[in-house]
C-alpha cells in the first residue's frame, strides 16, 4: 500500500503564512479604544515542549489604521507551535502590533492556564509620549484560587 504524502492543509498554510494586516481607519475623535479576547491561545514550553493554553486580552487605540480581525486570528494561531516563555508572548505581540499598526495605546494581559499549580499572568502596556485617552481596566489579580 502507498503511503500519501502529509500535505498541509488549508487552515496550516494560511497560519504559516500570517502577518497582521492594516486597514486604513479614519476616526479620529473620541478617540476609539478597541477590545479583543483571545481565548484558545497556545504556545510551547521551551524548556518542557509541554503546551501552554492562555488568553490574550488586547486593547489598543489606533492612530491611523486598525487590525484585519482575520489576519489577527492567523497571527495569534501561529504562536501554536512555538516554544515561548510566558513573560515572552505580550513582548512579541506588542512589537508585533506595533510595527503594523503604530497605535496611540496597546495593553496587552496573557492570562497562562494554571501548569504546575502556578497561576500566571503577564502584563504590557505601552502609550506614545504624552498620550491622553482611553485606557483599558486594571487587570485585577485573582487572589481567589484554591
Amino acid at each position: 500500500m502507498k503511503q500519501q504524502r502529509s500535505a498541509k492543509k488549508y487552515g496550516a498554510k494560511q497560519i504559516a503564512k500570517a502577518r497582521l494586516e492594516p486597514i486604513p481607519f479614519s476616526f479620529k475623535d473620541p478617540k476609539t479604544l478597541i477590545y479583543f479576547t483571545c481565548p484558545e491561545g497556545t504556545t510551547l514550553c521551551p524548556r518542557s515542549g509541554f503546551p501552554d493554553f492562555w488568553t490574550a486580552h488586547i486593547w489598543y487605540v489606533p492612530s491611523d489604521l486598525i487590525v484585519e480581525l482575520k489576519s489577527l486570528k492567523l497571527y495569534i494561531n501561529s504562536f501554536r507551535d512555538r516554544g515561548v516563555y510566558h513573560e515572552e508572548l505580550p513582548h512579541l505581540i506588542l512589537a508585533d502590533l506595533r510595527e503594523a499598526l503604530n497605535p496611540s495605546y496597546v495593553k496587552i494581559v496573557m492570562d497562562y492556564t494554571r501548569r504546575g499549580n502556578i497561576q500566571t499572568d503577564v502584563v504590557v502596556e505601552f502609550k506614545t509620549k504624552n498620550y491622553q485617552g482611553p485606557e483599558a481596566p486594571v487587570w485585577e489579580v485573582r487572589k481567589n484560587f484554591r
